[in-house]
């Protein structure tokens, strides 16, 4: 009988960098790890899509087709390159029509890309079925990920009524949505789209072992096509659920290489591979050529001190050469065991235990427990502070399972974990004031609920949503009346146009501002080159102009730090407490600033793009 193998998805380039290092990893270091890789025999690298193609060219004014066109050329095909895609948004938050998705993934197919991992945040299946179809016919390798969610926690009522007392009878609970069944039912659509890959995305880490064991094997028999699983170890269920999914039979499992694995990442794949030798299974990668990877990605950790979320480093170790103390040793089989037993808590205790011995971060027990992405907290916590309303917080986290239930039991995913979080915040606030609920809704809230983000789990009740928008009948995304940006012609740069090929443009529809910003920045290389002496005296000319007058106003300050994407308002704007005055981007989240104050704005002392810190001075009034 052959020896069973797990294939590897290594996500250390794109989903590790950037749950970890805030996608800071440059295009230098890469291309200093890409000769190592080649020897890895990785089944797919994940180098691609999600926040790489925004970051590289927000924080490091790179190309993201540089990036994916560098890494194929020096793969040469040796694994499969993989990316993120959200669907119909494709990387950013608008719908787009087909075309427009059809010539993205053509030109990233044409560079280089072979797998596109696509999912949608309502895991509405309209959303992607559309991309699937698209990246199988223009030769692509679709993955169909379904997107992991829990019924939100809710206390039952105290009975009511004469008979309810008198017999003791306490109402029914809420119907659960999220079965085992709710997933293999969406799997099954995708692989009839023509997906050749089901991926279960646990992208907040909330897939426990015995959830694992269940959905794993279900899967299993309901499809015919690899069957993969991604999760986080961010609450500490990673590494046991990881061994319970290979257990139960999972093709292919997404890890991390060792310096860039745990935490908020996906497992190491160095303890992953210490299970399977134990179990008889193969991990199908070239385990020395990834230890040559661990010696380089050490110095690249450390470049990214400053973006590291862990700030402890875990020991070193190679599972080749290393000896393991016997009673750490002996936890590896002591899991394994757990695991065959179905004991989940003997399992959990055994995994916490060798992954505190590496030193690697402890469950975070506040995304554990209250059940929701660690960053979808923190944008709550942005909020409140901006709101001078912390004590809120409390409210507005137990509120989280009415709006989630109003809105229609949406998945906590970006997008809609920031809208979630944002209208439970204003929820609380409606509450303390004795304002009837929804008092104050967001526009984000205000769209979800119309239908514009897709078809939610659970149908939204028309009474609510007539109460909400103003009108009880759904209203989905009407992509025909896309607008495709313009591209500009540069007058001060001699009229060239700002993006100069497709590629260029592709990214202009894709993320509008922050490309416009990184193609400016090339054409003014470009123009710099052809006419250095003239910029040269504009730029003196610049240097001389005064220096802004000093802030003696009352000032809007930075929650946290963060990259400005949109200003709404302008000097000379009459603004009330609440009003949305800017957007800017935090923890890989779009967060909507509100004034806490009311006034006349007398400067915006930030402009979109520009990068900010805490506390930092964003608007003035009068």
């Amino acid at each position: 009988m052959a020896t069973r193998k797990l294939k590897i998805r290594d996500l250390t380039l794109r989903d590790g960098q950037q749950s970890l290092f805030a996608t800071r990893l440059d295009q230098s270091t890469i291309d200093r790890l890409l000769p190592y890789y080649g020897d890895a025999g990785f089944y797919i690298m994940e180098v691609w899509g999600g926040a790489v193609p925004d970051s590289v060219m927000r924080y490091l004014d790179e190309s993201p087709w540089n990036r994916l066109r560098s890494i194929s050329k020096e793969m040469k095909g040796k694994s499969l390159l993989s990316a993120l895609s959200r669907g119909r948004n494709l990387f950013g938050y608008v719908p787009y029509p087909d075309e427009v998705l059809r010539g993205f993934y053509e030109e990233a197919i044409k560079n280089g890309l072979n797998v596109m991992r696509i999912f949608d945040a309502l895991n509405d299946i309209d959303n992607v079925a559309y991309s699937i179809k698209a990246i199988s016919d223009l030769g692509g390798i679709a993955d169909g990920a379904v997107c992991y969610t829990i019924d939100p926690k809710e206390e039952p009522k105290a009975p009511q009524g004469f008979f309810a007392k008198l017999f003791g009878k306490k109402p029914a609970a809420p119907e659960k949505i999220f079965t085992d069944s709710y997933f293999v039912e969406k799997a099954v659509k995708m692989e009839a789209l023509g997906a050749k890959i089901i991926t279960l995305k646990d992208m907040a880490g909330l897939v426990t072992p015995s959830r694992a064991a269940s959905i794993i094997s279900a899967l299993k028999s309901a499809v015919k096509c690899e069957v993969d699983f991604h999760t986080h170890c961010t609450p500490g269920y990673g590494l046991a659920s990881s061994l319970m999914a290979i257990l139960n039979g999972v093709d292919i499992l997404d890890t991390n290489i060792w310096w860039f694995g745990e935490g908020s990442a996906a497992p190491a794949i160095e303890l992953i591979y210490i299970f399977c030798q134990r179990l008889g299974i193969e991990v199908d990668v070239n385990m020395e050529a990834v230890g040559r990877i661990r010696v380089e990605l050490l110095e690249a950790r450390k470049s990214l001190k400053a973006f590291d979320l862990a700030k402890e480093l875990p020991i070193a170790f190679d599972p080749l050469t290393d000896t393991l103390p016997a009673d750490i040793s002996a936890r590896f089989d002591a899991a394994i065991n757990a695991a065959k037993a179905g004991d989940e808590q003997k399992l959990l205790d055994e995994c916490h235990a060798i992954e505190d011995y590496f030193h690697f971060p402890k469950p975070n027990e506040l995304v554990k427990n209250a059940e929701v992405p660690g960053g979808m907290y923190s944008n709550m916590v942005a909020q409140l502070k901006t709101l001078h309303a912390e004590d809120l917080l409390e409210d507005a986290m137990a509120l989280i399972p009415k709006v989630r239930r109003d809105a229609g039991l949406v998945p906590l995913v970006t997008p809609t974990s920031q809208i979630v979080g944002q209208q439970a915040v204003l929820l609380a606030m409606d509450r303390r004031k004795g304002n009837p609920d929804y008092t104050q809704t967001s526009n984000q809230f205000n769209s979800l609920v119309r239908g514009e983000y897709g078809k939610t789990p659970v149908a939204v009740d028309p009474a609510f949503r007539e109460k909400i928008t103003g009108d009880a009948v759904e209203h989905p995304y009407d992509t025909s009346k896309y607008v495709k940006p313009e591209n500009p012609a540069v007058a001060e740069l001699g009229g060239m146009p700002l993006a100069k090929n497709n590629e260029e443009y592709l990214l202009l529809e894709l993320l509008p501002a922050v490309a416009a910003k990184f193609l400016r920045n090339r054409r003014n290389e470009e123009f710099a080159a052809a006419h250095a002496e003239e910029e040269a005296r504009k730029a003196a000319e610049e240097a001389a102009k005064p220096k802004p007058d000093p802030i003696t106003g009352p000032t809007l300050n930075a929650p946290m730090g963060g990259t400005v994407i949109e200003i709404d308002v302008k000097p000379g704007d009459v603004v009330k407490i609440n009003d949305k005055v800017l957007v800017y981007e935090a923890m890989k989240m779009e967060n909507d600033i509100l004034s806490d104050m009311a006034g006349t704005v007398k400067r915006v002392l930030v402009a979109p793009g520009q990068v900010v810190a805490t506390n930092q001075p964003m608007i003035e009034f009068e």
